[in-house]
């Protein structure tokens, strides 16, 4: 069995099918998305349909089921879709997007997404003694003691941290941050790491950040957290190249 975390999709339908044609995920591979799935490509709903027949094919072929992750965005177009919320923000950073993606659907189509952000998607994850975030948590104690149950996919300042660890300081130093030390890895999206002018998944402290900037000009990244072995898409501008994503 494998555990492979799949990184932020923003609307990328055609990178998605390509990056699991590549992947060829088996039976018993768990797939973990750790969320964004809409705002910036023109296809958000179809990214959305997507994932939710993903899931029903697997559990109907007894396969293991995938996990979805809640991203910032995924918060947002939930707003927008059950109180047709248009922030001004939202819309600049790929929300104009996913509007143009549902103009025109039916009221069933809306609500069975509205119930797939609601009822499927998770603030976290927790397994093997590993964590799962889309952005990453913020309380010293950890995710389950957060004031806001919004903050484990909308927070940077876990990945902020990690980049500024010096990669020589033991966990055991009285200064290597508490919150790192919850968990034996942690995977993240949220921040792209070409940022840093990388398209591959970045590793700081014990974190594996897997948003390689499939929203801009980067490719959409699946990786296995036993072996590190990634899987990539080609970038995604490239699969739509007559539009800007977030660019």
């Amino acid at each position: 069995m494998r555990t492979i975390v799949i990184g932020d999709i923003h609307g990328a339908h055609r990178a998605l099918t390509q990056l699991l044609d590549r992947l060829q995920p088996q039976p018993d591979d768990c797939l973990i998305f750790l969320g964004d799935y809409v705002d910036g490509w023109s296809q958000s709903y179809e990214v959305l349909e997507f994932l939710i027949t993903l899931s029903r094919k697997r559990k109907q072929q007894n396969h293991t089921a995938p996990i979805y992750l809640r991203g910032n965005h995924d918060e947002l177009v939930l707003n927008f879709l059950v109180k047709d919320e248009r922030n001004e923000q939202w819309l600049h950073h790929g929300g104009t997007s996913t509007v143009e993606s549902y103009a025109n659907r039916s009221d069933a189509d809306r609500a069975r997404h509205v119930a797939f952000l609601i009822d499927e998607l998770l603030d976290f994850l927790e397994l093997d003694g590993n964590g799962f975030f889309h952005a990453g948590f913020h309380n010293l104690h950890g995710p389950h003691y957060e004031y806001y149950k919004n903050l484990p996919y909308w927070d940077r300042t876990l990945w902020e941290m990690a980049l500024c660890i010096d990669p020589n300081m033991s966990p055991d130093n009285d200064r290597y941050p508490n919150r790192l030390k919850m968990y034996k890895e942690i995977f993240i999206g949220h921040t792209p790491t070409t940022r840093l002018g990388e398209m591959k998944p970045i590793h700081a402290a014990n974190v594996w950040n897997v948003d390689t900037g499939a929203a801009f000009l980067g490719p959409l990244t699946a990786m296995c957290i036993e072996t590190k072995e990634i899987w990539q898409s080609d970038p995604v501008h490239t699969l739509y190249p007559n539009e800007d994503g977030r660019n």
